[in-house]
């Protein structure tokens, strides 16, 4: 028998010999192998393959499959691997527009035939004599697999994203065996798996050879429930085992807790193909987020002799998820979700990830304050969720289905018969097929509170029935479809209201209607470059609206590639980079961190927002607020550090802060007294950090924050204190000389300002400031510019935001200066007429000397603006920045100085907020305090360039070079900031971080205030208004000083 090609577009058609799916156990010969986690009943086929590479099923090699057909010369391939990372095609990214549109016109169902690559697999093996039987699993084959054996047809199989297993033994020789697969990049499935991810195919997850001893555990349903009508003390446990065979068998079981006491056993003679152990009214831990409490069954199996055949341990978790009095309920308590969605994805290897990253993910995301994953849009590898078990992570898994491009064209809800799967009966198999392999596999995993039916599929009745399928499997878990919102025809597919990109405010007006369901945001804060504004509006309102359960941040990680550009550095590629069309480009950049895991500074924010508890600081104490659901404010140190003028100054810990969860508590018997050393500004900072040490995180990791700006209580008096010895220098602008009258010299063209170790230069020409030397260094190297625009994000781009108010980019690159007016000390500004020695020339003295320019910018209709220098005799330059408004004109992205200075001044220190940049409507992570960087190291290395390493609230800012000199701003009042070897106009122009040119500058940047970056979605939601710069009256004022 062989494979018929036909069937390849046959949506009834989707497995063939496949074996039934069954839990992701695994079993021992024996307690040895056990405690080693290295079974004798399996053997990995990874490693090196036999491969050969076909365009089409024409290009197939005629009778490869055959026994006699040697294969050995053929190139290789790794597996697991995708076809296109190991050389082979491209790797192709589309969001929601299907890859071959616009090659070939096709149906639902239909396959392209010019292009559909083929991947030819052969592997060569011997399997150990004492086994009897053989079988073998794939865990992840894209798109659809063709299996052959000595000859033979073995099976097909389709789903990209759960097992595939098969029974070999009938095909079996002695000796060498010969294994071959074709591995077809499309198939009818293939309509049915169109996720917004990279489009690849092969063998990408793990192959494994096991046998089966006489008496064999095909499957394990658990189910560990606490019981609610107890007060959760007392838990139920029920043990489902399916067997291969009838036969008589002694079975054991035991459950025990971490150290291993047994708490439950029992053990039953069985002459049948399933049995059910239970038992109850036995005390247990619960298991949360919080609080992953794990027990380990261990299941003995005995042949009628008494020989042990197999030996299968479980992680078991007892918790109860349900819908009660409207809501979702974790162990009684109404759950937050605090998620992000998480695609499988190592920009080295795509989707065959590298196992130690599912670790590093999940240690990064707790850190990170998350509490739940969303498998987007697909089961994950049982790694996943072996560690979200051990680590406390609330899992949506999702079935491995996405329809989107047969329903929505250009952003629109556009149905028609050819919408997928809706009610089409002939895709209904295929669609329960995915769901139940799904549940099979991962049904005994407790970090699995809710199934999800897929995404963006619209809606219909296959839908509903998958749901259906669901909740007739597993009454202890919750069903979820987004779906509904675009087809309301079957409202009960989803226990939940699930909405995607909904504005918080329009969440909070529906739930004021609708009041049936729960609410959660199944994808929300789109994180595509600079992003992640706004999102405190969203948890924020998960606090007053009960209905409102929180939401999942789309997402984890950018999906981009790395690779070596053309001069042998690092690179990372998005979509259309190999060629690929169609593409949606960098779109698929919208993560909380780089493609290499390296966090953005959008974690900054994530993790303040998801924090469990609020630290509210004040002068005599901190009031505390728990948000949690089961863990006390005591079960964390708190620390107290105050910092004045940003220098730290005092620091405390202690224990003894008991807040019960959803308590709020001012904790005002706190033993110490805070120092007071007169005048300034004093910032105290709570803190709540890890006592003993976690699996994800070592003793003292900081768990949550608060920070004020505190007053001293009235009548404090200067004090001595035994204060921390880690204080910085203050900032000082101490002249290089004695300070005295400056010398002022009125040229024709220029006006030279002098002073003890400092000159200044004003132009008529050039109508503007054309030199500040401090200390024999010319401090600017091209002209200072306002500066009202800034280099587009994603965000603006997908809002249209860059045409919208491009007039402030003329604006920024072109200006005309109209007037120029100076004046000595408290005189009156007078306007020159031409150039400044029009009305004599000579030299003079003053103590302040002022120039003001007015220019008319390139806008229509006109706008101007001023900039005034005030200079005085100890070189400080008081710079005014204004703007009046004119009729017509849009918002405006930025209102700032910019200031050009030569490449070598590149080392910052800034008082304002930080680490990490930080914008209006996202800065709630960020810390007041002085901090240093270097202006390459406050790039964001997104991958597309755009604004970047901006900083609020700042003081001021200066910049040194490696001597130690340079130039200092500070701030009438906190202000915005940056510096960065790039303008604006240099990031707006690069498509990639390798497109910048080299850095030849330093850029710094003092601004009034730019708008916010956005989040709420990429592809046409402005920055909220409040955090916009409408057409008004702007001013700023700071002062510039050499250093």
């Amino acid at each position: 028998m062989s494979f018929d090609f036909s069937k390849l577009s046959d949506p009834c058609y989707f497995a063939e010999n496949r074996l039934p799916a069954h839990s992701d156990h695994r079993y021992y010969r024996d307690e040895t192998e056990l405690a080693r986690g290295i079974s004798s009943f399996e053997r990995t086929l990874g490693g090196v393959w036999q491969f050969a590479y076909a365009r089409n099923i024409d290009a197939i090699p005629q009778g490869f499959t055959a026994a006699d057909y040697d294969c050995h010369d053929w190139e290789t391939i790794h597996v697991p691997a995708h076809i296109q990372m190991e050389g082979h095609g491209v790797p192709h990214y589309t969001n929601t527009t299907y890859p071959w549109d616009g090659h070939e016109s096709i149906v639902p169902g239909e396959i392209p035939t010019r292009e559909n690559p083929i991947g030819c697999y052969v592997k060569y093996f011997a399997v150990p004599e004492d086994w009897d039987n053989v079988f073998i699993s794939f865990a992840g084959v894209d798109a659809a697999l063709a299996l052959y054996l000595n000859g033979h047809f073995v099976g097909y199989s389709e789903d990209s994203c759960t097992p595939s297993d098969f029974d070999l033994t009938p095909y079996l020789v002695s000796g060498e065996n010969k294994l071959a697969a074709m591995v077809f990049r499309y198939a009818s499935a293939s309509w049915l798996e169109d996720q917004d991810f990279w489009r690849f195919s092969g063998i990408y997850r793990d192959v494994t050879l096991y046998t089966k001893p006489q008496h064999h555990i095909e499957d394990v349903a658990v189910r560990a429930v606490p019981m609610e009508r107890d007060g959760y003390s007392n838990a139920q446990l029920d043990v489902h085992l399916t067997f291969d065979d009838a036969a008589e068998k002694n079975v054991e079981i035991l459950l025990c807790d971490e150290d291993g006491d047994c708490i439950w056993e029992d053990e039953a003679s069985i002459s049948a193909k399933t049995h059910t152990f239970s038992g109850d009214a036995f005390v247990v831990l619960l298991w949360s987020a919080e609080c992953p409490v794990l027990y380990h069954l261990l299941i003995r199996v005995r042949d009628a002799a008494g020989t042990l055949q197999e030996v299968v341990r479980i992680r078991v978790g007892f918790r109860e998820f349900c819908l009660r009095d409207g809501l979702m309920q974790i162990n009684g308590k109404r759950i937050v979700f605090k998620g992000v969605n998480r695609h499988e994805f190592d920009c080295d290897h795509g989707r065959a990830m590298d196992p130690a990253l599912f670790e590093q993910d999940l240690i990064a995301l707790k850190r990170a304050n998350v509490n739940a994953i969303r498998t987007s849009h697909y089961p994950n590898s049982s790694r996943l969720y072996e560690l979200a078990d051990l680590y406390g992570f609330y899992v949506i898994d999702e079935t491995n289905l996405e329809t989107h491009g047969s329903w929505m064209r250009n952003g629109a809800c556009e149905k028609d018969a050819n919408s997928l799967p809706g009610d089409h009966a002939e895709w209904l198999p295929a669609v329960l097929d995915r769901a139940q392999s799904m549940y099979e596999r991962d049904k005994n995993h407790p970090c699995i509170l809710i199934w999800s039916c897929g995404n963006e599929s619209c809606g219909g009745r296959n839908i509903y029935e998958m749901s259906e399928f669901f909740r007739r499997a597993d009454p202890t878990r919750l069903v979820h479809y987004e779906g509904i919102f675009w087809d309301r025809s079957y409202p009960m597919s989803s226990d939940m209201e699930s909405q995607m990109y909904t504005k918080a405010a329009d969440i909070e007006a529906f739930l004021k209607e609708h009041r049936d369901k729960p609410f959660i945001a199944c994808e929300y804060t789109h994180a595509m470059g600079n992003s992640c504004g706004g999102m405190h509006k969203y948890t924020e309102l998960a606090e007053r609206e009960p209905l409102y359960q929180g939401g999942f941040i789309w997402d984890f990680g950018d999906q981009a590639i790395r690779r070596r550009g053309r001069d042998g550095e690092e690179v990372f590629l998005y979509g259309g980079d190999f060629g690929d069309r169609p593409s949606d480009y960098n779109f698929s950049g919208n993560g909380i961190f780089f493609a290499d895991r390296r966090a953005t500074a959008k974690l900054q924010e994530v993790k303040y927002n998801y924090q469990d508890f609020t630290l509210r600081p004040a002068w005599n104490g901190v009031e505390i607020e728990n948000k949690s659901l089961f863990s006390d404010a005591d079960d964390y140190e708190l620390r107290m550090t105050l910092l004045l003028d940003g220098r730290k100054i005092w620091e405390t810990r202690w224990m003894g802060h008991s807040v019960a969860p959803g308590e709020t508590k001012f904790i005002d018997t706190v033993p110490y007294k805070m120092p007071y050393l007169g005048a300034g500004e004093y910032v105290l900072t709570a803190s709540l950090c890890l006592r003993y040490e976690e699996l994800w995180a070592p003793a003292g990791y900081e768990i949550a924050f608060g920070q004020a700006v505190v007053v001293p209580p009235a009548g404090a008096a200067a004090r001595l204190f035994d204060v921390l010895g880690l204080c910085d220098a203050a900032p000082c602008c101490v002249p290089l000389a004695a300070c005295g009258d400056l010398r002022i010299v009125v040229s024709d063209i220029n006006l030279g300002v002098q002073g003890a170790g400092f000159s200044l230069m004003f132009s008529s020409a050039q109508g503007n400031l054309v030199s500040y030397r401090y200390g024999g260094r010319e401090l600017i190297e091209e002209l200072p510019q306002p500066s009202f625009w800034r280099a587009p994000t994603d965000n603006d781009y997908g809002c249209h935001a860059p045409a919208d108010t491009a007039q402030w980019k003329l604006a920024s690159l072109y200006r005309r200066c109209t007037q120029i007016a100076w004046s000595t000390d408290d005189e009156p500004l007078t306007v020159i007429d031409g150039y400044f020695g029009k009305a004599g020339t000579g030299e003079r003295r003053a103590a302040r000397v002022t120039v003001r320019f007015t220019y008319a910018l390139a806008t229509h209709p006109a706008a101007h603006c001023t900039v005034t220098y005030t200079v005085d005799a100890a070189g400080a330059v008081d710079v005014a920045l204004d703007y009046e408004p004119t009729d017509g004109m849009p918002a405006m992205p930025d209102f700032a100085m910019l200031f050009t200075l030569a490449a070598d001044y590149d080392r910052i220190r800034y008082y304002g907020y930080g680490p990490k940049e930080n914008y209006a409507d996202r800065h709630r992570g960020a810390r007041l305090g002085i901090y240093e960087s270097t202006a390459a190291e406050e790039v964001e290395p997104y991958l597309r360039p755009q604004e970047t390493g901006n900083h609020g609230g700042v003081r001021w800012i200066e910049l040194r070079d490696r001597s130690g000199h340079g130039l200092r701003l500070t701030g009438a009042e906190p202000m915005e900031a940056s510096a960065l070897p790039y303008g604006p106009h240099e990031l707006e122009n690069a498509r990639h971080a390798y497109d910048l040119p080299r850095s030849a500058h330093t850029y710094l940047r003092a601004s009034a205030g730019m708008c916010g970056v956005g989040g709420d979605d990429s592809w046409g939601a402005p920055v909220l208004t409040e955090y916009t710069h409408p057409n008004a009256a702007r001013h700023l004022r700071f002062t510039m000083q050499g250093i």
